[in-house]
């Protein structure tokens, strides 16, 4: 029977290696992986030579490759340093796919980067490939990339690593991401209709403040003279007149406000009340609520089923909860639960999460299936967050036709009652 030699993981992180009996490469990658190894590169014995040789002339071309590319690099403006939610899922999906299939993680890892259209993840994934291949564990090497891997994805790796079921943890990953991105897709969605109307009704105003209201306004000078204006046809003009000579103020001022809400929101304070005004907002503020109740729950459930211990999971879903009120709450759960408390009182005493969340996590917690009540909290939201925004979407539409019709139709009443007035005295002079 062949003999094949491998280079493996155990479930320390540490790199072993050794010989295994075994009928094929695919075989001998099985047995590995059921004595708890996670192997980097099997090949038949006798064949070893020739594959080192081959590594080192590769790897040695890609050194000269990376230093000719240095050498030609020049200053880029603008590079991009992150990857999309969506490419970054179908990366971890298909690298699930792959060693779930019993290919090793390296060779998984190059399958992807040839396939791979993105070139910064491209540039990444054979940056992982060659860590791996130097001796790093894939957690430490995804932790070099922080700006694309975040520390859940790390810390998930790192546990399916210990644990020996790292394609089991990489379908969870995607898995959650298809999840959170479904959700904010929604919310987005939510979001795109009120903005679109909303854009539309300062362009109609603008239009018609600058370049129709001043044409009026001869009009009713030349006709009417000193006559007064009703009331409503002087504000209007009044607007009218300050947007024209205005106008760089106005542009300046809407400037003005983007960069100081950016800065306000950079403190501590700023977001934490911007935070709370948007749990708070109306018609937008149940939808918010729901969604970050939903990703609470999902990032929480989904670590700690995946074997983090609970204290990390709990620091992990804190800095990706995305709400200073939520962070906060999660905090006071973490400080609770390193003294031996309960999760329940702190989640309660915050006031962020509703009755129903707290009673599932209290049985949960009593029944010691925690894991599985917060993932279930997150399918009971995501439905939740369906019918959040299929409610929204029916209000905002009368909402913003009567809001249109009343910015449109006091300019054009303030416009037609001097013409009704101008109108009669024609009348009466005939």
């Amino acid at each position: 029977m062949p003999r094949f030699t491998y280079t493996a993981l155990d479930s320390r992180g540490q790199e072993s290696t050794g010989l295994v009996e075994a009928p094929s490469t695919n075989e001998a990658i099985g047995q590995l992986r059921q004595a708890g190894y996670f192997p980097t590169n099997v090949f038949e014995e006798g064949q070893g030579g020739a594959a080192e040789k081959k590594a080192r002339r590769s790897a040695k071309t890609a050194v000269a490759a990376q230093s000719a590319a240095k050498g030609k690099k020049g200053i880029v403006l603008f590079s991009k340093k992150t990857v999309k939610a969506k490419i970054l899922m179908v990366f971890t999906r298909q690298l699930a796919t792959l060693i779930d299939a019993g290919l090793p993680l390296l060779r998984g890892l190059n399958v992807l980067a040839k396939q791979e259209r993105d070139v910064l993840l491209k540039d990444t994934i054979n940056q992982l490939a060659d860590s791996v291949q130097g001796g790093s564990t894939f957690s430490e090497s995804l932790a070099q990339h922080p700006r694309i891997f975040n520390k859940l994805f790390v810390n998930m790796v790192k546990a399916g690593e210990l644990g020996g079921v790292l394609e089991l943890v990489l379908s969870r990953l995607a898995e959650f991401q298809e999840k959170a991105q479904k959700v904010k897709n929604k919310v987005k969605s939510a979001m795109i209709y009120p903005v679109i109307v909303l854009s539309l009704a300062m362009i109609i105003m603008a239009f018609l403040m600058v370049f129709i209201v001043p044409k009026f306004e001869s009009i009713f000078h030349d006709m009417l003279g000193d006559k007064p204006l009703p009331a409503i046809t002087q504000f209007v003009i009044g607007i009218s007149g300050f947007m024209q000579n205005h106008w760089l103020l106005l542009i300046g001022g809407f400037i003005a406000l983007i960069f100081g809400y950016r800065a306000v929101a950079r403190t501590s304070g700023g977001r934490a009340v911007i935070d709370r005004f948007a749990l708070r907002a109306p018609l937008f503020g149940d939808l918010t609520r729901k969604s970050s109740i939903s990703r609470f729950a999902r990032t929480l459930g989904t670590l700690v089923t995946s074997g983090v211990p609970i204290l990390q999971a709990l620091n992990i879903t804190r800095e990706t909860a995305g709400n200073t009120v939520i962070a906060n709450a999660i905090s006071q759960v973490h400080d609770s639960v390193k003294e031996g408390e309960s999760i329940v009182q702190p989640l309660e005493a915050s006031g962020a999460f509703p009755p129903m969340v707290i009673s599932m996590v209290d049985v949960g917690e009593e029944t010691g299936q925690l894991p599985e009540m917060l993932l279930k909290i997150a399918e009971v939201y995501d439905d939740e967050v369906d019918n959040s925004v299929a409610g929204l979407t029916s209000m905002l539409e009368p909402i913003m036709i009567v809001m249109l019709a009343v910015i449109v139709g006091t300019i054009v009443i303030a416009l037609f009652m001097p013409l009704i007035s101008i109108i009669g005295g024609l009348q009466a002079q005939t």
